[in-house]
């Protein structure tokens, strides 16, 4: 248990410190924003889908390092994948860090390493804003997500 919780601080700093896909992307096909009240997590989500396949995806903002290295992971995660892969995506990591999934968090790949948020309920907002603003994006909707 400590070899996992040792490995889900060093994935997450180094997300933190060094996000991937961490630019503005001038010609996203879908794009959203997302808002974290309770510990001020912003942030601007891009995504270029091009016949059913996420080709590219991108986020800038601002927040702590469970928020930062969420949206990283999540961007590496999507590209080539369906859509409906990435409902799939969504649902099995938003189970996976709300506690309502035994699945075995190796299922996920890099991203089974926030496992370890559900033991901290205030963290799971600040894990899945990037997902709940990937969800706008690709339903195409306009407000602002937040995570209250």
């Amino acid at each position: 248990m400590s070899d996992l919780r040792e490995l889900y601080q060093q994935v997450i700093l180094d997300h933190h410190k060094k996000p991937r896909n961490f630019h503005r992307m001038e010609k996203a096909s879908h794009s959203a924003q997302g808002f974290n009240p309770l510990c001020g997590d912003k942030i601007s989500l891009y995504v270029l889908i091009e016949d059913g396949v996420i080709k590219n995806a991108a986020f800038q903002g601002s927040g702590c390092a469970i928020s930062t290295a969420s949206a990283s992971m999540m961007t590496e995660s999507l590209k080539g994948k369906t859509l409906s892969q990435a409902e799939v995506l969504f649902r099995q990591f938003h189970d996976l860090v709300t506690g309502r999934s035994d699945n075995d968090p190796v299922a996920l790949g890099k991203l089974g390493v926030f496992a370890g948020v559900r033991e901290f309920p205030l963290r799971v907002k600040c894990a899945t804003l990037a997902w709940h603003t990937l969800a706008a994006a690709l339903q195409g909707r306009t407000e602002t997500v937040a995570t209250e």
